[in-house]
């Protein structure tokens, strides 16, 4: 979690070794969240983020 005022507010919300993913609450109040896969980032807004959970959900 920041504790900097003038930073979003973070939460990590899973991480392994290589995968991080984590939510973001932006300033005007729209979450996004995060999946960093070694050196990259891919940005999600609520509606692909729930997108995306329905896909890996899918994966066997």
């Amino acid at each position: 979690m920041n504790n900097n005022h003038n930073e979003p507010a973070t939460e990590t919300i899973a991480e392994t070794e290589n995968f991080l993913a984590w939510r973001v609450e932006e300033p005007d109040g729209e979450a996004t969240y995060h999946i960093e896969v070694n050196n990259v980032t891919v940005h999600f807004f609520e509606e692909e983020w729930q997108e995306f959970l329905t896909l890996v959900r899918n994966l066997k």
